[in-house]
């Protein structure tokens, strides 16, 4: 098995990669796709919306804001720099277990290791540096696991494919925050059980993805200078590609500005005490999930039948926008549980769409899927990462919380908008 860019003789230089390099998709690989993102996000969610707040409360209750967004953001910026690397190295990977396996089962098993390790620290600075390996081992599945679709499945059906990664996504950041507030009283017990967890549902998925391997795969030989140019994808040629980076970011970060601060706009906003807000945030992720999967389902199906994605982000923005306003204007449990709703579907739909935009602004589909996909993924990573840095300051400077809903619901606004010039996607 090769982990590492090929350098032996090669047929030809510069021979194309065929597209199907990859086995086609078999029938146990659309729900497993579900599965997999299912375990990815539950247990990053669980660790950055519950856990990590519990712990660093417990910690310095003082400085709890400023040393979530410490962690927050410094640990994703580790993902956002391994996970464009290992995009294009996964490509570039000829194993017995195809391309993307070998990296997804490393990365696998460091992010169960780390999570597992981080509840026994009673350090910030330990747990920043093992959240970095959190966020490392995120980024070797997620970089390879972004490409499958595009490896496996054709255009018309990717809408119902990635249906069924927002079903995974959404249920996942249910059940992360569920399971957490559930065990939050033992941190140690809770962070092992997302370890393991973790670790069985990424081998599960490995065995049932199982790919052809590739060690004839072609490649060109490699260059380490043409290596790092080839991160650098020029936003006047490649226009749509960078609208999608944009508009991705955007949504994120208007997302995450709410779930990194959920633990806190609970305590600190609405005024809940350290066990109601335990005991309230998985029923608050329990209570997204339904109108999620519908939102998700049915935009999936539509978006196949219609041949329409864009459309589909302007009213998930909508949602979104429309449930921070009604927490804004009723600080309660009950308007929380109505914002979580509106979120939740406008979520939903945002996924369904986003997954096969991306897909389709591709410049090399069928040579560099991967490492492009882990580039529009930084839009991902670099939104969570500022999520936390924009909400910090804009409740320590700009007025608290409502101030924060209202910088979060602009954000979502240029979010719709930078969908608008996106060519060649209807």
């Amino acid at each position: 098995m090769s982990m590492s860019p090929d350098v032996s003789p090669v047929t030809a230089p510069g021979a194309p990669i065929s597209a199907r390099i990859s086995a086609p998709a078999g029938p146990a690989l659309m729900p497993f796709l579900a599965l997999i993102n299912f375990a990815i996000v539950s247990a990053g969610l669980g660790f950055t919306a519950v856990l990590l707040p519990n712990q660093l409360t417990l910690l310095d209750a003082d400085n709890k804001v400023s040393n979530l967004a410490l962690v927050s953001s410094v640990s994703i910026l580790a993902a956002v720099i391994v996970q464009p690397l290992v995009g294009a190295l996964s490509d570039r990977t000829r194993s017995r277990w195809g391309r993307r396996s070998p990296w997804m089962l490393a990365g696998g098993l460091l992010m169960a290791a780390a999570l597992s390790g981080i509840g026994l620290l009673q350090s910030v600075a330990l747990i920043l540096l093992l959240a970095c390996l959190v966020q490392t081992g995120s980024a070797l599945i997620g970089a390879p696991l972004a490409a499958i679709m595009a490896d496996r499945y054709e255009v018309n059906r990717r809408g119902m494919v990635s249906a069924f990664i927002g079903l995974g996504l959404n249920c996942g950041y249910a059940a992360g925050v569920i399971i957490a507030g559930v065990l939050a009283f033992n941190l140690p017990l809770a962070y092992a059980s997302f370890g393991a967890g973790l670790a069985l549902l990424v081998i599960s998925f490995l065995v049932v993805a199982r790919d052809r391997p590739n060690t004839e795969m072609v490649l060109e030989p490699f260059s380490f200078g043409k290596f790092l140019l080839s991160f650098w994808i020029n936003p006047v040629k490649h226009p749509n590609f960078a609208w999608a980076f944009v508009s991705r970011f955007l949504f994120i970060l208007a997302f995450f500005i709410f779930q990194s601060y959920l633990f806190f706009i609970m305590s600190d906003y609405i005024g809940l005490s350290l066990t109601e807000t335990n005991a309230l945030i998985g029923l608050t992720g329990a209570a997204s999930i339904l109108p999620a999967i519908i939102a998700g389902y049915t935009t999936g199906w539509l978006s196949d039948k219609l041949g329409r994605r864009k459309i589909f982000l302007y009213i998930a923005c909508g949602f979104t926008g429309a449930g921070y306003t009604v927490l804004i204007a009723s600080p309660t449990v009950p308007a929380l549980f109505v914002m979580t709703v509106l979120v939740g579907i406008g979520f939903g739909m945002y996924l369904a769409s986003d997954a096969v935009i991306m897909t389709q602004v591709l410049p090399n589909l069928e040579g560099s899927a991967a490492k492009d996909l882990g580039i529009l993924n930084l839009a991902t990573l670099i939104g969570q990462s500022a999520a936390a840095l924009v909400a910090a300051f804009a409740i320590n400077l700009l007025g608290g919380y409502v101030s924060m809903f209202f910088v979060a619901i602009g954000i979502a606004v240029l979010g719709a908008v930078a969908v608008v010039p996106i060519r060649g996607v209807r």
